[in-house]
């Protein structure tokens, strides 16, 4: 018996768009006006591209992620599946820059992860380095410039922690044996350190 698979459907880019040669794209991306994908580039499948992105070379995109208008990803910076990042929000990746004395090669720029899940809002500011860990949440215009823990809620210019944040979206109220019940029923413990994960099915 012959087992049939379903055919793939190809990315998508813009008329406007330029997608240098090389660049690796998963299947049903969509890239939208005046995007440029660099060459050594590499996009997950079923990503949207807003107006305006620009991917680097040496940056890996993983799958369902969404890049909203005006964000430029550079050289360093490493999303996982399902992230989020908000229009016009602002990747680094070189901690002391200068002009006369540029810092051009690789071995001069910082990784920055955004691991799976992880959102970040409008305007807000990512200095290379530093990891986002699932699930954090960053509140548009903050500036974050150390790690952000899991499920986190980050806000303020430095970011730091205002509360926690479920998976789909939720604020997480925890009790005082610190456990967090969502309203459809998933539980989420914070251990003595702080730090927040759901519990397994």
């Amino acid at each position: 018996m012959t087992t049939l698979t379903a055919p793939t459907q190809p990315h998508f880019a813009h008329a406007t768009a330029v997608v240098d040669p090389g660049a690796r794209i998963g299947e049903a991306t969509r890239i939208w006006h005046f995007c440029h994908v660099y060459a050594k580039a590499v996009i997950g499948s079923h990503c949207i591209l807003g107006q305006n992105v620009m991917v680097a070379d040496g940056v890996t995109i993983g799958d369902h992620c969404k890049i909203q208008n005006n964000v430029s990803l550079y050289e360093g910076v490493v999303l996982e599946d399902y992230v989020f990042c908000g229009p016009s929000m602002v990747f680094t990746n070189v901690q002391t820059p200068r002009c006369l004395h540029p810092r051009n090669s690789s071995s001069d720029y910082f990784e920055t992860r955004v691991k799976r899940g992880a959102s970040i809002g409008a305007n807000a500011t990512i200095v290379c380095g530093i990891t986002l860990h699932e699930c954090a949440f960053v509140a548009a215009g903050s500036v974050v410039i150390r790690d952000v823990p899991p499920y986190a809620m980050v806000a303020g210019v430095p970011a730091r922690i205002i509360g926690y944040m479920c998976e789909r979206g939720e604020r997480l109220k925890f009790d005082g044996a610190g456990v967090a019940v969502t309203s459809y029923g998933q539980r989420y413990l914070r251990s003595a350190d702080g730090l927040v994960a759901k519990e397994d099915a």
